[in-house]
């Protein structure tokens, strides 16, 4: 099966729709997100004093959409209706079948529930059986520790860390930690996925 590159879906399951981020979700998304310093403490943005702050980096999220930089979803809690986070593809190949998820991040009222669990079993599997890529990867924050251990827990293998990789917002430089699933891992994955979804 010949790769294709990401588009523009809308994936639904149980507790959660991605569905292409746009404008409308401001509002929400300033209402879960605000300026929570611990929510954006490891984004490649400043903390959004403002709704219009944060509409900004909305857009260039967006923008990068429409250019086919990346694909950018708004999380969708199905239960209340509303945008509880953000998440996407990016650095993606059709050549090389290789694609990254990440630019993630959610509510604290949603952590440590199923939105991410059922967000990355979504993700994934659109990316290797709709897709037909070979490789998906992530890359953290070294210091970012939950991130690092969320990733693990979806059957991701440590693969190393570029130093000095990333300038932050606050001038200190990052390095980043590299992680990676195989098609032929994912089927495992898939169903240790599934399985933590059913136990809630």
């Amino acid at each position: 099966m010949t790769a294709k590159l990401p588009s523009s879906v809308v994936l639904t399951g149980r507790h959660i729709r991605l569905e292409p981020l746009e404008r409308r979700h401001l509002a929400d998304l300033w209402t879960a997100v605000g300026s929570d310093p611990e929510v954006w403490r490891w984004t490649m943005s400043l903390p959004p004093g403002t709704e219009e702050e944060c509409g900004a980096i909305l857009d260039e999220r967006i923008a990068e959409s429409a250019a086919g930089e990346s694909v950018n979803f708004a999380v969708v809690d199905l239960a209340g209706g509303r945008a509880v986070g953000v998440t996407g593809y990016h650095d993606y190949s059709e050549r090389d079948e290789s694609v990254e998820i990440g630019g993630t991040w959610y509510a604290r009222s949603v952590w440590r529930t199923a939105v991410n669990t059922e967000a990355k079993l979504l993700l994934l599997s659109h990316a290797f059986e709709d897709l037909g890529m070979g490789r998906v990867f992530w890359k953290t924050d070294a210091r970012n520790e939950r991130s690092r251990a969320a990733v693990l827990r979806l059957g991701a293998r440590y693969e190393g860390t570029l130093r000095r990789h990333r300038l932050r917002p606050d001038g200190s430089w990052r390095d980043s930690v590299y992680f990676s699933m195989l098609a032929d891992e994912w089927p495992a994955a898939k169903a240790r996925l599934t399985e933590r979804l059913s136990r809630g």
